[in-house]
């Protein structure tokens, strides 16, 4: 509706590009991010031969009028407001396994990728927690036993469980808001962002990771940093020796009975960006989380050990989640690359900047997928009007089902 890329070329001031960085400038991106694909290097992720697991439909027309207090507020929001307000592109609501909500806005549609940003995470920590769970990959090994190369950096002596959980301690800050942290740093030396002229610093994934100093003691404290996740993948890759891109393709998405491929971001030496690349369409994504809600079960076939699934619902510390001070998530912890809440549904989320989520909440048997667009990266962000909106809808399913 804005004209955005609308034209062959589009007009000058309707035209979005990678180079000059309108891209990842709000509103364009709006647009960018359902057509992530135009603006670097990606891999294709096969949804393999297999038929299509059909999604069961059973819409609704009652849930736009659910009402919730966002957090910290005192006057109540339906859930159709709470979906403007977050800027959402795309939402898909499963209960029993049947679609009872599905809406699209912006540049989405139903048949089309979107990036998903961090939420790319959880895929990449389940398979390394099935890995763990068949003994090919070591919870208590030092990240060097496998990774030599990345024996002097920060990473060296953290264990593969600290790395999952993101107790490790390293100099490293991931500050959206601030140009000058160390995250816009890594997104300039894997691609995510067009690298400055004379720009000398590293230029691959790897690279980067090796060049990340230790910055205190390993494992007591929580602290969010996306390089923890590409040394995942990078342990993926080391131990399955095979291409990160195809052992999830191979492990997860081929077995999803998902409706399309999904692709995934490389840098410039084809490493897949385990951090944030996954593009996806939204129902594919949703599948994935009725998979976990489904203890691992899912499309007539065990996809990922039931035990993973167990260990991810118990959650991670506690006490060291706390120390991060998330004013929006109290009483939650992190456990490998899931977002765990510890409430009375025991839900836990797969979370993304910009809005992106997998929510999962296995006491009311309800699965939210969701991709968004708001125009600040943070979650806190959103989360006042976005995480009591999910409990609500889970609530309200609950009470009245069908």
């Amino acid at each position: 509706m804005l004209g955005w890329m609308v034209g062959a070329p589009p007009p000058s001031d309707k035209l979005i590009r990678f180079e000059d960085g309108s891209y990842y400038h709000f509103p364009q991106f709006r647009w960018s991010f359902s057509h992530w694909r135009q603006f670097g290097p990606t891999m294709n992720v096969s949804r393999g031969e297999g038929p299509v697991r059909v999604l069961a439909r059973a819409e609704r027309t009652d849930l736009d009028a659910v009402t919730f207090v966002p957090l910290g507020g005192d006057h109540e929001m339906t859930w159709a407001e709470s979906l403007a307000a977050n800027y959402t592109d795309g939402i898909v609501v499963l209960h029993k396994g049947r679609i009872v909500y599905e809406r699209y806005f912006g540049a989405l549609t139903a048949g089309g990728p979107h990036i998903a940003f961090s939420a790319t995470k959880s895929y990449f920590g389940t398979i390394a927690a099935s890995l763990i769970t068949e003994g090919k990959l070591d919870a208590g090994a030092a990240v060097a036993s496998y990774i030599p190369e990345l024996k002097d950096s920060g990473f060296g002596d953290a264990t593969v469980a600290q790395v999952l959980d993101m107790t490790t301690a390293l100099k490293f800050s991931e500050s959206y808001a601030d140009p000058s942290s160390d995250i816009a740093g890594y997104a300039r030396a894997v691609g995510f962002f067009p690298r400055p002229s004379g720009y000398s610093g590293p230029t691959t994934d790897y690279q980067y990771l090796a060049s990340i100093a230790k910055d205190g003691e390993h494992g007591p404290a929580f602290a969010y940093r996306s390089i923890n996740t590409d040394v995942v993948g990078w342990l993926i890759a080391r131990v399955t020796g095979e291409p990160l891109g195809e052992t999830f393709a191979k492990r997860i998405w081929s077995r999803l009975g998902a409706e399309g491929d999904a692709y995934i971001q490389v840098d410039s030496a084809g490493t897949p960006i385990a951090s944030g690349g996954l593009n996806a369409r939204l129902r594919d994504m949703a599948r994935f989380g009725e998979m976990l809600r489904l203890g691992g079960h899912y499309n007539d076939r065990q996809i990922v050990p039931a035990a993973v699934v167990a260990d991810i619902r118990r959650g991670g510390s506690r006490e060291a989640f706390a120390k991060a001070g998330y004013k929006m998530l109290p009483g939650w912890s992190y456990h490998n690359q899931w977002w765990i809440s510890h409430d009375e549904d025991g839900a836990f989320m797969a979370r993304g900047v910009h809005g992106q989520a997998i929510y999962i909440n296995p006491k009311a048997e309800t699965v939210i997928a969701r991709f968004a667009s708001f125009p600040m990266a943070a979650n806190a962000n959103l989360d006042p009007t976005s995480l009591p909106a999910y409990s609500a809808i889970a609530h309200f399913l609950m009470a009245h089902p069908r």
